[in-house]
């Protein structure tokens, strides 16, 4: 049997950094990365044997756990049928009809392989659509490693971003303008400069990214009332909120307290695909109409709408659906964050969480953070002796303190008696 530290150390050899996305590679926290073998329920299994409650599910997208039976029985009946196709299936009108009938800001979809392919097909499509190359972005989201979103905020609200990562010329993202997440006074200054160029403004309504952050009410809705005043589109990247904070998703959540609310684009991933390589990206139908074929915007993929995905998808999205689902998930993660919260008091240690639906997230801080300057404040230390504690114990966390966590359907009472007892001792330790 081999152990992590042997397997990450043969990854090295042929992977750069010996992971293939960077979080996995432990850096934020130190350590070795747990090489996963397999995964049941509510649990991972490492190289070595050993369990883990699982709170990543693979960043979102295994809402119901691993290995649900009706996901699997779809996936081996389409995998049977065939790996893929590179022509239209049946299977994906169905997904699309299954989205579409949730999301109501939706008229039309167009399916894609990640979260980075739907994100960047978006602000193609809204540039295409309004003739405007301006894009707003907000610090601390996250919406994939396409070119022009890897910036960071310029030096003022006259001037646009700055790429974070080398092989990005400055060029690229010199239409980006990064704001601070929650500023009203920011946003409304934004617009007034560069209203009438902003083709659209992008935004995790709950940020996922920057650990658990909620966009402010009155900031969502002068968002909103902006961007119709301006004529830019607003693009809500739901990829990891979508279907997990709920079944109308986060945008349901803002239409509940905005009458009327509605995104011009959505952008989904995770959920929609069941833990395959699958996402979306939809709006109103004039919107969806400039897409190749019929209209001038191009986009395409090899494998999108790929069959065996879009079962896995299909069968995830049907049992979430079923009655009291989105009830007990959320009760369920909102025990876990109540049993965290009573474990940090007891132990005197400040802690802030805050959690909807499947999806939570906490902070070694006396308040939850509104942007990313505060969640760069927070006790990043404790945050990693705390990831360590709780690894030790058989609870595998996001190895960062900028993710946030997921509850899946299949963690049990025990699972999360467990997980606040450990959290107990970590804290003390």
């Amino acid at each position: 049997m081999s152990t992590n530290l042997a397997l990450f150390e043969r990854a090295q050899r042929v992977i750069p950094g010996g992971v293939n996305s960077p979080v996995r590679a432990f850096r934020a926290v130190g350590g070795t990365p747990r090489f996963i073998r397999r995964a049941e329920g509510a649990y991972l299994f490492d190289a070595e044997g050993r369990r883990y409650i699982d709170y990543i599910g693979s960043w979102g997208p295994m809402i119901l756990g691993h290995g649900h039976p009706a996901v699997l029985e779809a996936v081996r009946e389409a995998a049977g049928e065939g790996l893929s196709f590179g022509a239209p299936t049946e299977r994906e009108i169905e997904l699309a009809e299954e989205i579409l009938k949730l999301v109501p800001s939706m008229q039309q979809l167009r399916l894609v392989s990640s979260g980075t392919e739907a994100a960047m097909s978006a602000i193609r499509l809204a540039r295409g659509a309004t003739g405007r190359a301006m894009l707003i972005k907000f610090e601390g989201c996250y919406h994939g490693h396409a070119d022009a979103l890897l910036v960071k905020a310029g030096s003022g609200l006259a001037t646009f971003g700055n790429p974070t990562s080398a092989g990005v010329p400055a060029e690229v993202v010199q239409h980006t303008l990064v704001l601070e997440y929650n500023n009203l006074q920011q946003l409304e200054e934004a617009f007034a400069l560069h209203g009438k160029a902003i083709a659209c403004a992008m935004i995790e309504p709950i940020a996922g990214n920057m650990n658990f952050v909620r966009a402010g009410l009155p900031f969502m809705k002068r968002l909103r009332e902006l961007c119709s005043q301006y004529g830019a589109l607003l693009v809500f990247d739901e990829v990891m909120t979508g279907f997990r904070v709920g079944l109308r998703s986060a945008q349901g959540l803002y239409a509940d307290q905005l009458p009327g609310f509605q995104p011009d684009l959505s952008v989904f991933g995770k959920v929609i695909g069941g833990g395959m390589p699958l996402a979306a990206f939809g709006g109103p139908r004039e919107v969806m109409q400039q897409l190749a074929p019929v209209g001038a915007v191009y986009q395409a993929g090899t494998l999108s709408g790929n069959p065996v995905a879009t079962a896995c998808g299909l069968a995830t999205l049907r049992e979430i659906q079923k009655p009291g689902f989105f009830d007990a998930l959320s009760a369920s993660t909102r025990s876990l964050v109540d049993g965290l919260s009573q474990a940090a008091r007891a132990a005197g240690v400040p802690f802030a969480g805050d959690c909807e639906g499947g999806m939570f997230g906490f902070f070694f801080a006396d308040a939850l953070p509104q942007h990313y300057s505060q969640v760069m404040a927070t006790d990043k230390e404790r945050f990693n002796r705390f990831f360590h504690g709780m690894l030790e114990r058989g609870v595998y966390l996001a190895p960062a303190l900028y993710e946030a966590g997921f509850v899946s359907a299949a963690h049990s009472r025990a699972d999360l008696d467990v997980t606040v007892a450990a959290a107990a001792e970590a804290l003390r330790a």
